[in-house]
């Protein structure tokens, strides 16, 4: 007998499939021991020795694994073909050794980028041992988050009250964020202005020209400055006739993208799809682990973390197969495209993520697939087919037009596709950039008189650089070389998170918090936050991957010089890390100042000077004369916003229908809220925060009765009849129903979600934190209560499930086979098992007898 270790359940029966009885193959449920979340657990002083702990559930997983290896022939470690399946493979070797389940069995390592059949005997066919180099880097990278993780976080909660974390590129790419948003606040709009001619060709049709140079200079775009400049400018155009002085055309070339890599289909399902990055990867990792195709599951794409953008020989013959059957011979290149990646710090082992299979199409797998499936498998067949295709053919006029003594030179430009290539197939979204029509002139010959029908002068300001969106961002990162493929989406989810960040329309936005740690982080750790220090480390890490450095001397290296930094901030006093901070951040907190101590004089008491404070609950802006003086104001928010304390007249909203109390919007330190009459004898009133998503001035008195009617019933559960409530809570808004929560996506869907979705959202926040249940079969409906029977996929393994019952599949049997009668008979076994047994009554106990 011969045991296969995969990482998940549903590998496991698909692989088990394959290699058919003489092997048995289990799941490790993905890692099986980590870092206890305490100080010490990495220990600098002992050689960067780690104390790794084993969960409950590993370890039952672990006893299994240990059981059925020992007395097997082989033990063959098949986790994902990276650094991460590398270390499971390792985590799992030495749990056994320790377990001493070794004896006399060969352990080897398999890898394979794609379940499919073929690649699967293949891969058994071909095992290696295990790579000490991936191991090492694995456990180099693991140290060193968690030794910036473990030392930096203390020293923010000494130093920053309500900061909670920082990480080795989490703070980096918070850093990307909050640098694009002061970007934006320093931006100053110029103004310029462009004049353009609508212009008519003999043919009598008619097309638009820019001006392009006056008196023979060239103009740049800040020529004319202002509308008077631009008239005089259009002036010139009106002195007729205007002739065609010059017609060139040149031919251009456009070349198909290469396969997707991680980052590039996180950043285009993004943009086409709107998924955000962690959907990707899940979306993904179900299309890896496999479908029902004609019987029997196979996977539809190639591992789905990779840097790589090579494909297979095999893939690209099929590939250019699929094309030339499809599309035709002059959609196909004479030879195949061969690419390499640009990204910084890449690791071209694996493949690019591509179909297993180029032939088979979207439409033909869209019936096994849910509706994220269908559209993601769409977008990486596409791209891929596209990548092997011919290169788009296109003309590019340019047409030259004087006026009549030569004082003012116009341009047309317009580009005619001759021939689409691989445009039949697929074009790549964009990001910020304007949209690419492309625009057709009519027929024009030099020397051609034209008409002048219109000289249209325009005005344009200067745009602020655009807010990431998560494409953008993870391409930024990943030109910058900071962070792996693999870990973008948790990177980003981390900061939304906590709190540091915020998504408005699909953008990131930094909330205070987000900022004032970063601010801290680039004045006591500047070089922690480097983007080429932090590349730098992923660089080396590369590097030990490779066998080219030792991991301990980069531990070393970096620890050498962190710890005294963290240390030295340690015993600094709060008082000076907060004046640093005021400083630093002083165009922050009051922006659009020409006279910053003027800005600073405090609005109430006009004596006392405007800075940054702290409390246990966060930043705020405070007057330097409190308690005298009670003002603050929300960190972050301009001065003419007003603060507490800034104004006595609060903005009512109207009378409280119950209480006939005034309603009313005020501003305090942790921002807007609604508030109901005023405090008597030292009670607070009734209160309600305005979330973040909500504009304060879209508040009225219906929103604001609403706010504060929170939290709001949205119905009765259908199965328990328990309530289902909406409200919005410190981490935003949410459904909750017997202990469960689920996340809403807006505040505003507190207030409108239905009870359908509710218990849609409910059940999800279920699975997820029961481990998962998915869906693997549909069997009917229950014959007496008309409820669903399906067969579930759990953490333990496949059942059936009806209402609150559930029932394990018995041993060797095929979800896929399960019929609605055999369900029913194991449900009706398993409900009978539940009835508990009347117990006897118990026998009172005789008094004791008096010595």
């Amino acid at each position: 007998m011969n045991v296969v270790i995969v990482e998940s359940p549903a590998k496991a029966k698909t692989i088990n499939k394959y290699l058919g009885k003489d092997y048995k193959v289990l799941a490790s449920f993905g890692h099986v021991r980590d870092l206890p979340a305490k100080d010490g657990s990495v220990k600098p002083e002992e050689d960067f020795a780690m104390d790794w702990v084993v969960d409950r559930d590993s370890n039952k997983r672990l006893t299994e694994i240990a059981n059925a290896v020992k007395g097997a022939d082989r033990l063959y470690l098949a986790t994902d073909p990276d650094r991460e399946g590398e270390a499971i493979s390792w985590h799992v070797l030495e749990v056994l050794n320790k377990k001493k389940a070794l004896k006399d069995v060969e352990v080897k390592r398999v890898v394979f980028n794609e379940i499919t059949k073929s690649a699967i005997l293949k891969a058994m066919a071909e095992p290696r041992d295990l790579d000490d180099e991936l191991v090492h880097a694995y456990l180099a990278r693991r140290a060193l988050d968690y030794l910036v993780g473990f030392t930096l976080s203390p020293v923010l909660w000494r130093k920053l009250p309500g900061a909670r974390s920082a990480g080795r590129v989490q703070s980096v790419a918070l850093r990307l964020i909050c640098e694009r948003e002061n970007e934006i606040e320093k931006f100053v709009p110029q103004e310029y202005w462009t004049v353009e001619a609508g212009l008519k060709g003999e043919a009598g049709k008619s097309f638009m020209a820019r001006l392009f140079a006056m008196q023979g200079d060239k103009l740049k775009k800040y020529d004319l400055k202002d509308e008077s400049t631009a008239k005089t400018a259009a002036a010139l155009i009106e002195r007729t006739p205007l002739t065609v002085s010059s017609v060139e055309r040149k031919p251009t070339r456009r070349h198909p993208q290469p396969p997707f890599t991680t980052s590039t289909l996180q950043q285009e399902a993004a943009r086409k799809l709107g998924f955000p990055a962690q959907r990707t990867m899940r979306v993904a990792q179900s299309l890896y682990e496999g479908k029902p195709i004609d019987g029997e599951v196979t996977g539809l794409i190639t591992y789905m973390r990779t840097d790589g953008v090579t494909i297979a020989q095999e893939a690209l013959n099929a590939t250019r197969g699929m094309i030339q059957s499809r599309y035709g011979d002059k959609y196909l290149p004479d030879s195949p495209r061969i690419y390499k990646t640009k990204a910084k710090n890449a690791q071209e082992a694996h493949e690019a993520i591509r179909p297993t299979d180029p032939m088979r199409t979207p439409s033909e797998v869209a019936h096994t697939l849910d509706a994220d499936e269908k559209k993601l498998y769409e977008l990486i067949w596409r791209r891929t087919i596209a990548s092997q295709m011919e290169s788009v053919v296109a003309e590019r006029t340019t047409v030259t037009i004087m006026n009549s003594d030569k004082t003012a030179e116009l341009r047309a430009t317009g580009t005619v596709i001759q021939f689409d290539g691989f445009l039949s197939v697929y074009q790549e979204g964009r990001d910020d950039e304007g949209d690419e029509e492309e625009t057709r002139l009519p027929l024009i010959k030099e020397g051609e008189m034209l008409a002048l029908e219109d000289v249209l002068p325009k005005q344009h300001f200067t745009d602020a650089p655009p807010r990431f969106t998560e494409a953008s961002l993870v391409k930024r990162m990943e030109e910058l070389g900071i962070g792996r493929p693999s870990t973008y989406a948790s990177i980003l989810s981390v900061l939304r998170d906590r709190s540091y960040v915020h998504m408005e329309r699909n953008r990131f936005i930094p909330d205070d918090k987000g900022r004032l740690v970063t601010a801290f982080l680039e004045k006591f750790f500047t070089r922690y936050v480097q983007y080429d220090f932090t590349a730098n480390l992923e660089e080396q890490l590369d590097h030990i991957s490779a066998g080219e450095i030792d991991w301990k001397k980069v531990l070393n290296d970096f620890w050498t010089d962190f710890k005294p930094k963290t240390e030295e901030i340690i015993g600094v006093r709060n008082a000076v890390v907060i004046d640093a901070l005021d400083e630093f951040l002083e165009h922050m907190m009051f922006p659009d100042s020409k006279d910053l101590e003027a800005a600073r004089k405090c609005p109430k008491c006009e004596d006392g000077r405007l800075g940054l404070k702290t409390s246990r609950y966060g930043a705020f802006i405070g007057c330097s004369n409190y308690p005298e003086c009670g003002y603050t104001r929300q960190f972050g928010t301009k001065g003419d916003e007003g603060g507490e304390g800034a104004s006595d007249e609060p903005a009512v909203l109207g009378a409280d229908p119950e209480s006939g109390e005034p309603i009313s919007i005020r501003t305090g330190r942790f921002g807007p809220y609604i508030q109901v009459g005023e405090a008597v004898k030292g009670e607070k009133p009734k209160r309600a925060s305005i979330p973040k998503d909500m504009d304060q001035g879209d508040i009225d008195l219906e929103k604001a009765l609403a706010l504060l009617s929170l939290p709001r019933e949205v119905g009765t559960h259908p199965e328990d009849g328990k309530p289902i409530t909406s409200a919005i809570g410190r981490y935003g808004p949410y459904v909750a129903h017997d202990g469960t929560y689920a996340k809403l996506q807006s505040s505003e869907e507190v207030f409108t979600v239905g009870l359908n979705r509710a218990v849609s959202l409910v059940a999800d926040a279920k699975a997820k934190k029961g481990g998962g249940k998915t869906v693997l079969k549909e069997l009917g409906e229950h014959p007496e209560d008309g409820e669903a029977v399906r067969v579930l996929d759990g953490r333990y393994g496949p059942y059936v499930n009806h209402k609150r019952t559930n029932a394990t599949l018995p041993k060797d049997t095929e979800p896929e086979s399960v019929t609605l009668e055999q369900a029913l008979e194991w449900l009706e076994a398993k409900a009978a098992k539940k009835k508990p047994a009347k117990k006897a009554a118990a026998k009172k106990k005789a008094p004791a007898k008096k010595k």
